[in-house]
């Protein structure tokens, strides 16, 4: 599953909400899906001060590198990689991830991306909430 940078941060930040359940699950059970654009804006929002008085820089490198070691990486062709989709250009990145990848879904909080559900579902991606993530993972049987 593609998952969005503000989730991961989220998570990172908030052990306790959704985000961090889900990103916590993911990470235990899943793999996550990362192209290069998405690992490096996560990577570069990371590294912003702003986080420094709530998570240390070891942590935020630690995170960085078990999420680098377990990901399952995609390149994104170049016929992807030419759509658009959102209003926010900057966010088509993880619709082209999870299209590249066939991932069924993409998870944000981005109301940007989440308006975008209906119209990308005929692709094959779901983009949902993490909060609805976390309901339909502990509706369905495990496997």
């Amino acid at each position: 599953m593609v998952i969005d940078t503000n989730v991961w941060i989220s998570g990172l930040l908030s052990r306790g909400g959704y985000p961090g359940q889900l990103t916590r699950q993911v990470i235990r059970d899943g793999q996550p899906v990362f192209s290069v654009a998405t690992f490096a804006e996560l990577k570069e929002r990371l590294w912003r001060p702003k986080f420094d008085r709530y998570v240390s820089m070891e942590l935020r490198k630690a995170f960085l590198a078990d999420l680098e070691s377990i990901a399952f990486w995609i390149d994104v062709p170049p016929t992807i990689a030419a759509r658009s989709f959102s209003r926010d250009a900057d966010d088509d990145k993880f619709i082209h991830a999870a299209l590249a990848a066939e991932s069924a879904w993409l998870i944000t909080g981005d109301q940007d991306l989440l308006v975008l559900a209906e119209s990308v579902l005929p692709l094959g991606v779901r983009i949902i909430s993490p909060a609805d993530a976390i309901g339909l993972s502990t509706r369905s049987p495990r496997k």
